[in-house]
């Protein structure tokens, strides 16, 4: 299953890394990632590919519950929801 993360937040040292660590963690695989900082806040997106062996429901909740941790906001989103909207 493929899936968008996106974390957003003001900047600080070992957001990539928690981010990253957890994701491992977790059995998924960071295909394609972006990082900038606008202004003070951070910005990140990544395509990821989530082993079948991670429930999706599980996964949103460690990113949740990481983001409330590290003090920025954590979306993962199925890249289905994207796949369908396009192909409208």
């Amino acid at each position: 299953m493929k899936a968008f993360i996106t974390v957003i937040g003001r900047d600080k040292v070992g957001i990539i890394a928690a981010v990253s660590t957890l994701l491992a963690d977790m059995g998924v695989n960071i295909e394609d990632i972006s990082q900038t900082i606008l202004q003070g806040t951070f910005t990140m997106i990544m395509a990821c590919d989530v082993s079948e062996n991670t429930s999706f429901g599980e996964l949103k909740q460690a990113l949740t519950a990481l983001g409330e941790k590290l003090g920025v906001e954590i979306s993962v989103r199925h890249a289905d929801i994207f796949n369908a909207m396009h192909r409208v």
